[in-house]
């Protein structure tokens, strides 16, 4: 497998399961780089027909704090959705079941990431959000998989307001499947008992099967939220001036156009 700086990939359970580390603390931020990264490894992972298991997990005290906000600028926008999006893409083809072992804050495209696994486990002071309205934008992913996930009235509400969620209110309402003090032990341990006595066969093709309309409306629906956000949304003033606000640190000053 190629050099690697801004993930780490490391085998458990006997070579049948992988543990991808978002490696750039503090915050694990999902630049360009690290998204290469991803998506490099995700091709790379097509041959390995073993394999039953990613476990997705983030570098130090917390997930990620979400995808960089810098790239969201300017013609850096369209390059970065389609490599972020990308990804998601790429996981519904491999098909392999994956996991997120979430401590600390887990935010914006982080939190996309976690909520696009089938399964979630969190350390019960870890904090879920999509911050993204906040900065007058939009988060395209998080917009069409958490009316799955949560439903449409939590999914609005996680959406529309920005509200960092506490991991127990996150389980509550199904974000989060267990809360863990140690959620990459309680993973191993959950994947020793539930997943590695099975079929890796079998299991990319169930995970094809109770996911596909899932999958279905995001291939086919996630290039239409793309064109809206970059087409429209970022014709606004408001989503520039938010961007630029958060990068400058400064109150941003809303003009509702």
């Amino acid at each position: 497998m190629a050099d690697r700086t801004k993930i780490t990939v490391e085998p458990f359970l006997v070579g049948q399961a992988l543990r991808i580390t978002l490696n750039a603390p503090k915050g694990n931020v999902l630049d360009g780089a690290m998204m290469a990264e991803l998506n490099a490894l995700l091709d790379e992972l097509k041959g390995q027909k073993d394999l039953k298991l990613l476990c997705f997990c983030g570098e130090g005290k917390h997930f990620s704090f979400g995808a960089s906000v810098e790239e969201h600028v300017g013609e850096r926008a369209a390059t970065m959705l389609e490599a972020f999006h990308g990804m998601f893409l790429r996981l519904i083809d491999l098909a392999v079941p994956t996991v997120a072992a979430v401590s600390g804050r887990c935010l914006g495209g982080g939190m996309e990431l976690a909520a696009f696994c089938n399964w979630v486990v969190a350390h019960p002071d870890a904090m879920f959000g999509q911050p993204e309205i906040q900065l007058a934008v939009l988060p395209p992913v998080a917009s069409l998989i958490l009316p799955f996930k949560v439903g449409q009235s939590r999914a609005d509400e996680i959406n529309l307001t920005g509200r960092v969620i506490p991991a127990p209110e996150a389980h509550l309402m199904g974000l989060v499947d267990v809360l863990d003090e140690d959620p990459l032990g309680h993973v191993e341990t959950w994947a020793a008992e539930q997943i590695v006595s099975k079929s890796a066969a079998a299991l990319r093709h169930a995970n094809r099967a109770s996911r596909w309309r899932f999958n279905q409306v995001f291939r086919a629906e996630i290039k239409a939220l793309e064109r809206l956000y970059l087409e429209e949304l970022m014709a606004t003033k408001d989503a520039n001036e938010g961007l630029a606000a958060f990068l400058e640190k400064r109150t941003p000053q809303w003009v509702n156009r």
